[in-house]
């Protein structure tokens, strides 16, 4: 073990679903240099999800979207200014890179530390940036990850993400459930939105799912997302025959944890709020169509994955056989899945 690490900066600035598959890793270092800190560079809308994590000390902005400005706005560039400066004073001992771009490898290079260790192989021009780059030889993100702290010296222990809900956010989301006549210990929370369209499993069959979970189990039907996937939800509210409260929009971050936490079962296409569901254990099914399930799955649960041929796709991270559609995957399917970890 290098003692001499004492300090540790994790830039993975975002997704929500990316921040989760890294969190592992954070753990992982926390226990093998228990006297370092570890501090995590993000996005301001993703601080949330990281701002009580037991192995996370402290939190560095980057607010892109403003810095994005520096060349032409005078307060975007202090801002940048002010940023390098702040990463350099903490003088860190080692660096991780786990997002693989430009923007998060300059920054990498921009904190001074003498350790910067990246991933090989990006599409962009990272590997200046690092002292150390590392191939991925595993194919799950979270291994992937572990692998890059434990070339610096961590030791690979049990995998835990250490994400739970803060009793203040249970408090408000029973608040909420209550209002909306939810049992708060018989709900199934359903995801029926994403950012890419190919993701998106037909919200006819959301709808159809809702009747069936319902007629089985008799518990409440919430749908969650984003502010903008309000209409998705909204439209799986209007075709399901089954009772569905649209709570889309209506959630922060750490609310959504709360609610995904206490869910009876979570149904999600392979988006933010998925991702969380898998590292808080709760029983689930995420739905996949052309990225594979081995590489962003959820993390030693192949019971929670809906997928055609989820476990015979190699290494690639997309597929392009018209068969892995996730239109192809059926409600049957599904509903099985769920029935299995319900009982």
């Amino acid at each position: 073990m290098n003692r001499q690490i004492k300090k540790i900066l994790i830039i993975k600035p975002s997704a929500l679903g990316d921040i989760v598959q890294a969190m592992p890793a954070a753990c992982c270092l926390a226990k093998s240099f228990p006297d370092a800190e570890i501090h995590w560079f993000v996005r301001p809308e993703c601080v949330a999800l990281l701002e009580n994590h037991p192995c996370i000390h402290k939190i560095i902005l980057f607010r892109r979207k403003e810095l994005g400005k520096w060349w032409y706005k005078p307060s975007a560039f202090s801002e940048l200014v002010r940023l390098i400066k702040q990463l350099r004073e903490e003088k860190y001992d080692i660096v991780f890179d786990f997002q693989g771009r430009f923007r998060s490898a300059i920054f990498a290079f921009f904190s001074g530390c003498k350790q910067r260790i990246g991933m090989s192989g990006t599409q962009e021009i990272t590997g200046l940036f690092y002292t150390r780059k590392i191939a991925q030889s595993s194919v799950h993100l979270v291994d992937f990850f572990l692998d890059m702290v434990c070339s610096a010296g961590a030791k690979k222990g049990k995998v835990e993400f250490g994400l739970k809900p803060q009793p203040r956010a249970i408090a408000e989301t029973q608040k909420i459930l209550s209002e909306n006549k939810i049992d708060k210990d018989n709900y199934a929370i359903f995801v029926p939105s994403a950012t890419v369209e190919a993701k998106k499993w037909p919200i006819e069959n959301f709808a159809a799912l809702a009747e069936k979970v319902n007629a089985k189990y008799r518990c409440g039907v919430v749908a969650v997302g984003t502010e903008p996937e309000k209409p998705v939800a909204e439209k799986l509210k209007s075709l399901s025959k089954t009772p569905v409260v649209n709570l889309a929009g209506k959630t922060n971050i750490a609310q959504l944890i709360a609610l995904l936490a206490g869910a009876k079962v979570v149904v999600s296409n392979d988006t933010g709020p998925a991702h969380i569901a898998a590292a808080l254990g709760t029983p689930m099914v995420l739905i996949f169509g052309f990225t594979n399930p081995s590489r962003v799955g959820p993390y030693g649960r192949n019971e929670t994955v809906a997928a055609i041929d989820a476990n015979k796709r190699g290494t690639q991270v997309e597929s392009t056989n018209p068969a892995h559609n996730i239109k192809n995957v059926t409600v049957e399917t599904v509903f099985d899945l769920i029935s299995r970890q319900l009982g």
